[in-house]
């Protein structure tokens, strides 16, 4: 399965979650999409709430199924538990930690600020969005894309930023400080159902 282009608010009713993380696309219609979106619905087998709850996450983060699988595998054979390391290797994406630093208004925004190569990665260039970012790595815009109209419109929203990067809007240069810590991310996603969902 490709990873989906379609629109965001739909996926976001669809699973009654925001996948933008504002709350805007679920805020005026909070039911599914559809002509029997408000229609009462009988208990989700234990198969569906597991399948829903990876289908959250991989919508919200914007990957394939292909490329979500991948990193639940990588997961489980890093040290640890698996459904927070697959929560540190999701926060860690270069598209991902570009969003949180504030330079874009969405995760697909961020993406495409990487493709076209406006970010460096400790310096060079790098336009491969699911890049791992290590903690420590700086990462800053390249110097004849400072003035680009997305990342300034993105900077005026004045988004809140983690305690787990740093970003400086002038040199318009942040940091990826540490991983985070579970409690800092989305309490809405339940990492241990998808967890279960690849090892069923």
């Amino acid at each position: 399965m490709s990873r989906y282009i379609g629109p965001a608010y739909k996926k976001s009713r669809r699973y009654g979650f925001s996948t933008l993380e504002n709350g805007k696309d679920i805020a005026k219609r909070p039911y599914a999409p559809g002509q029997h979106g408000t229609d009462r619905r009988r208990k989700p087998s234990e198969y569906k709430v597991q399948l829903d709850e990876k289908q959250k996450a991989r919508f919200m983060y914007g990957l394939s199924e292909k490329s979500f699988k991948r990193l639940v595998k990588k997961a489980e054979n890093m040290n640890g538990v698996t459904g927070d390391n697959l929560l540190k290797l999701l926060e860690s994406r270069l598209d991902n930690l570009v969003y949180r630093m504030g330079m874009a208004n969405t995760r697909r925004g961020a993406r495409q600020l990487v493709n076209h190569g406006h970010i460096l990665v400790d310096g060079k260039k790098v336009d491969i969005p699911s890049f791992e970012v290590k903690p420590g790595s700086t990462i800053s815009v390249k110097e004849n894309s400072l003035d680009h109209p997305a990342i300034k419109a993105a900077l005026e929203a004045k988004r809140a930023i983690p305690a787990y990067v740093e970003f400086d809007s002038n040199k318009l240069t942040g940091s990826y400080l540490r991983y985070p810590e579970r409690s800092e991310l989305s309490s809405d996603i339940h990492e241990e159902l998808i967890v279960e969902y690849y090892n069923r």
